[in-house]
């Protein structure tokens, strides 16, 4: 068992010349110039104050600084609290909020959001942010990331870096990942050093990883295929990082080509793009040179069987399905590149080494080999716990340890695990997990709006987006780009819903409950008959 510090340090040991880190923007970072950055920002945050166990933000993009601040907040002891870079700006302070962090990291701004001028707003609401640190132009009572890193870096031969370090444990809570919650605000999910060093290592193990390897990393870094799978997979075993900002097919292939990747990761919405634009070429003709790929991962929504194939045998890409879940830090199952063909298309693998799996009832008991039943997974990866949410912990692990997914599969007997459905009311766009009770939430508080319901309907880019069912308050007519923009403007861009139906009931069961099954068969008969509007977030039909 090891700390996430540990895992670095080993790295930066065995590999110092590596490069860790190929920045697009034409900047290497070696694992010596890594590890001595992480050391400056460390002994940068304890001159702050930092103490162990306090919680950090981080609110960035796909950027070397945020690799760089993840280690030195782990480092010390703190505990990292990743942040989706499309918040808006109440679901910052509820995170913020709730995880009582004290310090932010944050950049100045990203795709046109203007994270300064929301910091500013929110941080009267934050008794505990005491520090906001910025990669960028500071605001009012703000550091600039190179101060602190500067404050650091004459403060190392004092020995104090060392001593905090010391005191980690690899059982520690190092992450809180909040999660959408079904019923309303997120949970935050406590992940351990061991948690994600373990899982990280066990996940590129499968891919057979080394030294020599070159990770593209376009998932985001505040997900945990992105923090986990991603970067400690690729430190575990010293090879670079490629960190993508934001996901453009195009720009993926050129970076693949540019930098001889191997690893490709993503969701199956950017394969299908990948694909298209692999098979349509260069815009001044040719062909992407993506001969170096050799495998990667394909994760996060239901992987369609003809994107599968279609990515080994087109890009040469010898992916591995993998499946989990935030609170199993994240991956629980897996394919091998030894697996049948059959199995690896059409099954999400088998249980990594020391995860247990088994499929249950309401009850939470067993049930025969091949029934379908609510999945779930026992082991060292399972979560230590929703941050101060104990009552919600106890839904979800038994006093024996297993974790339940709420995710609807079988198991044959050969250990194979097919996902089937979802229990939870859940739909995935893009990759991100969107839970329509969040939205609903948020769309009673419009002023003309009387009871909603939300659903998931099929998207050729995104796999699912939310379409709304609303029944308006008396006398009162709802534009639906109305209710589109207003989510837009307090939610984030995935959650934001595309279809607005207004109506004048909903349908229900004799107990009051909404039969979103009946709903979802209005749907695709309105898409059928071709009486279902997209609307764009920004304004004006798509």
């Amino acid at each position: 068992m090891k700390t996430l510090s540990q895992v670095l340090r080993d790295t930066s040991t065995k590999f110092p010349k590596r490069p860790a880190i190929l920045d697009p923007s034409g900047a290497t970072l070696t694992y010596a110039e890594l590890s001595e950055k992480v050391d400056k920002l460390a002994r940068g945050l304890v001159d702050l104050g930092v103490g162990k166990g306090e919680k950090v933000g981080l609110w960035m993009p796909n950027i070397p600084e945020w690799i760089v601040a993840y280690f030195a907040i782990a480092r010390i002891g703190a505990v990292v609290v990743p942040m989706n870079t499309r918040y808006k700006t109440h679901e910052v302070e509820y995170i913020l909020g709730n995880s009582e962090a004290t310090t932010l990291f944050a950049v100045d701004a990203f795709v046109g959001i203007d994270y300064l001028t929301m910091i500013d707003e929110i941080r009267p609401k934050l008794p505990n942010l005491k520090h906001v640190v910025i990669v960028g132009k500071t605001g009012k009572n703000m550091h600039r990331i190179g101060d602190v890193m500067a404050s650091g870096a004459r403060g190392l031969a004092d020995g104090k870096l060392a001593k905090r370090e010391a005191l980690c444990k690899p059982e520690d809570n190092v992450f809180i990942l909040y999660t959408s919650g079904t019923t309303g605000n997120p949970k935050g999910a406590m992940l351990s050093h061991h948690n994600i060093g373990h899982n990280g290592e066990q996940v590129t193990e499968v891919l057979h990883a080394t030294e020599k390897d070159v990770f593209l990393l376009a998932v985001p870094f505040f997900h945990c295929f992105g923090c986990v799978m991603g970067i400690a997979g690729a430190i575990t075993w010293g090879a670079s990082i490629v960190p993508m900002q934001v996901f453009k097919a195009n720009e993926a292939l050129e970076l693949v080509e540019r930098f001889g990747v191997s690893v490709l990761y993503g969701v199956p919405t950017m394969f299908v793009l990948e694909l298209e634009e692999n098979r349509k070429g260069k815009p001044g003709g040719g062909k992407y040179n993506i001969s170096t790929l050799r495998t990667g991962i394909m994760a996060g929504a239901p992987c369609p069987v003809e994107v599968m194939r279609g990515t080994m045998n087109e890009m040469h890409c010898n992916v591995s399905i993998a499946y989990g879940l935030t609170e199993a830090s994240p991956v629980i199952t897996m394919t091998r590149f030894d697996d049948p063909m059959e199995r690896r298309v059409e099954t999400v693998g088998r249980a990594l080494e020391g995860i247990e799996v088994k499929v249950a009832d309401d009850d939470w008991k067993s049930v025969p080999t091949g029934e379908t039943g609510d999945l779930a997974c026992r082991g060292y990866n399972v979560m230590l716990g929703y941050y101060k949410m104990p009552d919600k912990t106890v839904e979800v692990i038994d006093k024996d340890g297993w974790l339940y997914s709420g995710d609807l599969a079988t198991i044959d007997a050969e250990g194979y695990v097919k996902i089937v459905g979802r229990k939870k009311d859940m739909l995935i766009t893009g990759g991100f997990n969107v839970y329509p009770a969040e939205i609903e939430e948020y769309l009673f508080t419009h002023p003309k709006v009387l009871n909603v319901s939300v659903i998931g309907v099929p998207d050729p880019v995104f796999g699912e987006v939310a379409a709304v069912y609303v029944i308006p308050k008396q006398g009162v007519k709802i534009d639906p780009q109305e209710l589109v923009d207003y989510c837009a403007k307090e939610i984030a861009n995935f959650k934001v819903p595309r279809y607005i139906v207004a109506v004048n009931e909903l349908p229900m069961t004799q107990s009051g409950k909404i039969q979103k099954f009946r709903l979802r068969e209005m749907a695709q008969e309105a898409f059928d008959q071709g009486k279902m509007v997209k609307l764009s977030p920004t304004g004006g039909k798509k």
